[in-house]
Formats: structure tokens, C-alpha cells, sequence
């Protein structure tokens, strides 16, 4: 009949967190939580064998790391 994953929840848990990420102005708080979003994609693409999934949430976490990097920067020298 319906057949349930628990896996499912971590890119369900995933999902949301990334919409709740765009709904944000402040740059720093949808990083951080855009970031969190993408870890769990990644889990949930390895887990799932959805390799691109995994590997574009991976980068994607990268370019957020950088981007806070820059963010912490540019508040310093305020």
C-alpha cells in the first residue's frame, strides 16, 4: 500500500528548511539556515543514491561558506 522511509523525512525536513531560508532578509540568517538545508539534502542524496542531489547541495554549502566568510568581513570593517 503506502510505503514510508524514514530517510523521507530528512529531505521533507530538508525542503522546508530551504523554503523558510528564501523567506529571510537577512543575508547571514539565510545562509546559516540555506546552508542546514543543504547538509540534509546531501545526507538524504547519499542516502537515496540521488548523487547529483548530493553533490549540487555539497557545492551549493560551499558558496554559502563563502559568501558568511565575506558577510563577517564586511561587518568587521564597519
Amino acid at each position: 500500500m503506502f510505503s514510508f522511509q524514514p530517510i523521507e523525512l530528512v529531505g521533507y525536513a530538508a525542503s522546508i528548511l530551504i523554503v523558510i531560508s528564501l523567506t529571510m532578509t537577512d543575508m547571514y540568517k539565510l545562509r546559516i539556515i540555506n546552508s542546514i538545508g543543504c547538509l540534509m539534502f546531501v545526507i538524504y542524496g547519499l542516502n537515496v543514491g540521488a548523487y547529483p542531489v548530493a553533490l549540487a547541495n555539497a557545492i551549493i554549502i560551499i558558496i554559502n561558506i563563502y559568501n558568511l566568510y565575506k558577510l563577517r568581513g564586511s561587518d568587521n570593517k564597519s
